[in-house]
């Protein structure tokens, strides 16, 4: 079950990266983060009461509270907040090749902290995605832009960096990955998927609201969630929100190295939907589809492991 809840999980967050990337306006536009996490926190809230939650609150303790929280600040916030930025500044298909570090942190840190097991065939699981993830980068910083977009036009040179060394990517993989060993902690002190990511994005929402006090950009990102409405953020929003919730359910079955592995055809699903469902402008060369062949194939040994 928990595998199952993995696969949707990635298919909602390529899906999701593809609708980020088509209803962003320029680097400085709103991208749709706070409108997101609000989002999951709705649904989460919704799913938790669905299930009859509020008889279950004698079973929440402060150690699971502050796991979830934490958990919330580097996933919902950090996490989510970088990874929208990501696709925002690099394109759909380039931010998901640079989120595929996620995986590889998630396992190093689930093996170290958690005693998860990790054997020869997950090694070599890691190793194909691993070389999907590197022949990606490669071909990304190699290959020419095809022309000038609202999200690339004028650039400054910090943002120039951020789109050849993807500095945006790994800070959100990063904090994902030690947010989900957070959540994994939590789960065990309060074992209700729906709470806690309820939890989680509340935190991040308070964040993000306390970062506007202080950050024009983040008083822009509210102000635009509540006086304009764009429907393909929106739908990020959702997609987002559902696959959030859904890659805390796997959690809640199997462990955070298969979750991750597995997730990790999030890449080669966000090309898919891309160029065969979305025709977006990106484009897709021969090594680039062998990579997403390497990452299936990784993804493939894990699963049937």
């Amino acid at each position: 079950m928990g595998e199952l809840f993995a696969i949707l999980s990635a298919l909602c967050f390529s899906a999701g990266n593809v609708a980020i990337n088509q209803g962003s306006q320029g680097k400085g536009a709103d991208n749709g983060a706070f409108l997101s996490i609000l989002m999951t926190a709705a649904i989460a809230c919704a799913i938790w009461l669905a299930q009859g939650g509020a008889s279950r609150l004698d079973a929440v303790n402060p150690a699971g509270l502050l796991w979830f929280a934490a958990a919330g600040a580097l996933t919902i916030f950090v996490g989510r907040v970088f990874m929208f930025a990501s696709v925002q500044h690099l394109g759909a298909i380039q931010a998901s090749a640079v989120k595929r570090l996620g995986p590889l942190f998630s396992v190093t840190l689930g093996v170290l902290l958690l005693n998860e097991p990790f054997d020869g065939v997950m090694a070599g699981g890691m190793l194909l995605i691993g070389a999907s993830f590197a022949m990606l980068v490669l071909q990304s910083t190699r290959g020419k832009p095809q022309g000038p977009t609202p999200a690339t036009a004028a650039r400054p040179w910090r943002d120039r960096i951020a789109n050849i060394g993807f500095l945006y990517g790994p800070v959100s993989a990063l904090a994902y990955s030690i947010g989900y060993v957070a959540r994994k902690w939590g789960l065990i002190h309060i074992p209700d998927a729906a709470f806690g990511t309820m939890i989680g994005s509340i935190t991040g929402a308070i964040i993000f609201l306390a970062a506007a006090v202080f950050l024009r950009s983040y008083r822009q990102a509210v102000h635009a969630t509540f006086t304009r409405f764009n429907s393909w953020l929106t739908a990020a929003g959702v997609l987002s929100s559902v696959g959030q919730v859904l890659y805390f359910y796997a959690l809640s079955y199997t462990t955070i190295s298969r979750v991750a592995l597995i997730t990790s055809m999030e890449a080669f699903l966000t090309i898919f939907l891309s160029i065969a469902v979305f025709r977006t402008r990106e484009k897709v060369t021969a090594p680039t589809l062998f990579a997403a062949g390497l990452g299936v194939a990784g993804t493939a040994l894990i699963v049937l492991h």
